[in-house]
């Protein structure tokens, strides 16, 4: 089964209820209350949106969060990607040499586009999105397929 994990759900929950606030800061305290998560695991998820540039961090006592970019410009597949890591069914559809079948393997480069044809899927899917109700949405998304 593909998943993703609750801190990269919970990332996106973050990502929502900052930008519902675009523009202010909102201290780690108010968005965990907000999103009704533990205040350390929301200061660990900010810190990881920080690094991967999809939040900025303000110190001092007024300090705290923000997010300047509108959400419809913000894809899922970014936040999971500050989370998680590249987006890719198997280690070896991201680099070569970190699997040991590597060597008697020929199912790569079929991984490869399994990876990419969910990264697109994704990337189609904004942060806006997210925040609509499933009938507002756009019509589904459509993972190409290819005959074998």
């Amino acid at each position: 089964m593909l998943r993703i994990s609750k801190l990269t759900d919970y990332a996106i929950m973050v990502m929502v209820a900052l930008s519902d606030r675009r523009g202010e800061v909102v201290s780690a305290q108010a968005l965990a209350e907000i999103t009704h998560l533990e205040a350390p695991t929301v200061s660990k998820v900010l810190k990881l949106l920080g690094r991967a540039g999809l939040v900025q961090s303000f110190r001092g006592k007024n300090g705290g969060y923000c997010v300047d970019r509108a959400a419809a410009t913000i894809s899922v597949a970014e936040i999971i990607a500050a989370i998680e890591g590249p987006i890719a069914m198997t280690e070896c559809s991201v680099e070569r040499g970190l699997c040991s079948q590597e060597p008697v393997c020929s199912l790569r480069g079929n991984w490869r586009r399994i990876s990419s044809a969910v990264a697109e899927a994704i990337e189609g899917v904004s942060l806006a999105e997210m925040t609509l109700p499933v009938g507002a949405r756009k019509p589904p998304i459509q993972i190409a397929t290819w005959n074998a």
